[in-house]
C-alpha cells in the first residue's frame, strides 16, 4: 500500500472518518496495520447498572463493532438484559480456536432462524454462528461484501464485487446463499457499489451508491425479481444511495448521501404504484447515516460530511412514515447526549420503544453504548469495542 493510494481511496470510502481523525492519521494507521502483528483483544464483562429484565420477548442484544479498517479488530459484544451485564468480545471467548477471530471491519449483523449472520467487509466473508451463544458454524466467502437480506431460506448479500478500495468500474453483485448449506447458489449484477437491500412482495430492492466513482455517483435502485433472480428494472432516485428499509405500509425509505458539496443528502420514500412497481414519492432534505423504523416512527441520526467545511454536522430526529413529515428534530433532551462524540449506530426496541445510541468516539479506541428510555431519559452507558455500529436483538426463545 502507498500513501497516495490510501489517501485517495479514503476520501471516497470513509469521509465521515476523515472528518474526525484526518486523512493523514487514517493513512498512517492503515500503513502501520500492514506492518505489524494483529493485536490480541481480550473478553471483558461490565455491569451496566440497569435493572435485570426478568420477562418479555427480548433477552439481549448483539453489538457488532467494526474495528478500524486494516486493523483486524472487528469484535462482537453482547448485552445480556437478564443479568444487566455487557460482555465485550464474546466471539473470541466462544470460539478460542478461530484464527484472527472475526476479522476486518464488521458491516452488518442479522439473525435469521436460529443463526447469527455477520458481514465482515474487508475480510471478504460472511461469518455465521448460532444465535443462542455465538458459537461458529462457518463462513461464506464473498468479495467486498456489504449488507444482508433474507427471504424463504436464502440470504442475499450485496457486494462491491471487486477488491476493497479497488476498481471503480466494477459492477456490483448480489449473491444468493442457501442458509442451511452456506453455499452460494446464484448471483446477479446490479448497480455500482450496492449497499443496503430490502424485500417487498417477492422483489429485492438494492440501493446502489457508486461510492468509488465521485463525482459520478450511482443514483439508482435495482429491482430484482427473486423468482427469476434477475434485474427487472431500475428506479432513478438520488446520488450516492445507502440505507434501504421497508416500513409496515410497504413503503421503502432510501437515503441519499449527495455529493458532499452542492447536492445535499436526502431521504426518499418509494411507494407502490398501480402496477405494483415502486415509484419515487416524497423526499425530505435530511442527512441520515443510520435509521430504525418502529411502528409509524423512523428514528434517525445524521452525520453530514462537508468537503467545503471539512467537518461533520450531527443531527437527530424522527419522521412519521405515514404522514412523511418530520415530527421531532431530536431523540432526547438528556444532557448525556452531549457526551456522544460521533453517533454511529442506532437501534430501537420495537416493544418498549427504548433506544440505544452507539458512539464511535475517535474511531481508533473503545466506543460507548448509551441506553435511553422511551421518553428520552438517560439510563446508562457502557464501554464497547472499537466503532460500535450495528446491533440486533436476541429473542428469548433461544
Amino acid at each position: 500500500m502507498t500513501y497516495k493510494y490510501l489517501q485517495h481511496r479514503l476520501r471516497v470510502f470513509a469521509p465521515s472518518l476523515i472528518g474526525r481523525v484526518g486523512v493523514g492519521l487514517l493513512v498512517g494507521l492503515l500503513l502501520s496495520s500492514c506492518r505489524t502483528d494483529d493485536p490480541i483483544i481480550y473478553a471483558t464483562t461490565y455491569e451496566t447498572g440497569a435493572e435485570a429484565v426478568t420477562s418479555g420477548n427480548t433477552k439481549g442484544m448483539y453489538v457488532l463493532c467494526e474495528g478500524n479498517m486494516g486493523s483486524n479488530k472487528c469484535t462482537l459484544d453482547y448485552l445480556d438484559l437478564t443479568t444487566a451485564q455487557y460482555h465485550r468480545n464474546i466471539y473470541s471467548a466462544q470460539n478460542p480456536t478461530t484464527v484472527k477471530e472475526l476479522g476486518d471491519v464488521g458491516n452488518d449483523i442479522k439473525i435469521y432462524g436460529s443463526r447469527l449472520w455477520m458481514v465482515i467487509n474487508c475480510s471478504n466473508k460472511v461469518e455465521v454462528a448460532y444465535a443462542k451463544d455465538a458459537r461458529r458454524i462457518g463462513q461464506v466467502d464473498i468479495p467486498n461484501c456489504r449488507y444482508l437480506a433474507f427471504h424463504k431460506g436464502f440470504a442475499y448479500v450485496s457486494s462491491f464485487a471487486g477488491p476493497v478500495m479497488g476498481d471503480e468500474s466494477q459492477v456490483g453483485v448480489v449473491y444468493k446463499v442457501d442458509t442451511l448449506s452456506l453455499k452460494i447458489v446464484d448471483r446477479v449484477e446490479v448497480g455500482y457499489q450496492p449497499e443496503e437491500m430490502a424485500i417487498v412482495d417477492g422483489k429485492l430492492y438494492v440501493a446502489n451508491s457508486g461510492g468509488y466513482m465521485p463525482p459520478e455517483y450511482d443514483h439508482r435502485v435495482s429491482v430484482v425479481d427473486l423468482d427469476r433472480f434477475r434485474v427487472e428494472q431500475t428506479i432513478d432516485v438520488g446520488l450516492n444511495l445507502h440505507r434501504c428499509r421497508v416500513d409496515r405500509y410497504g413503503q421503502l425509505w432510501v437515503t441519499s448521501r449527495g455529493n458532499y458539496e452542492e447536492v445535499p443528502p436526502r431521504v426518499y420514500c418509494l411507494q407502490q404504484s398501480s402496477d405494483g412497481i415502486a415509484a419515487v414519492g416524497d423526499s425530505l432534505e435530511l442527512s441520515i447515516s443510520e435509521m430504525c423504523i418502529v411502528g409509524d416512527s423512523l428514528y434517525y441520526i445524521g452525520t453530514q460530511w462537508s468537503n467545503e467545511l471539512q467537518r461533520n454536522t450531527v443531527s437527530y430526529g424522527i419522521v412519521n412514515v405515514r404522514s412523511h413529515r418530520v415530527v421531532a428534530d431530536r431523540l432526547t433532551d438528556a444532557p448525556e447526549l452531549n457526551n456522544i462524540r460521533m453517533p454511529y449506530g442506532l437501534i430501537v426496541n420495537p416493544m418498549d420503544k427504548d433506544f440505544y445510541l452507539m458512539d464511535a468516539k475517535n474511531y481508533v479506541s473503545s466506543g460507548e453504548l448509551f441506553h435511553f428510555k422511551a421518553d428520552g431519559t438517560f439510563d446508562w452507558s457502557v464501554r464497547t469495542g472499537d466503532i460500535p455500529a450495528h446491533a440486533v436483538f436476541v429473542d428469548s426463545s433461544f
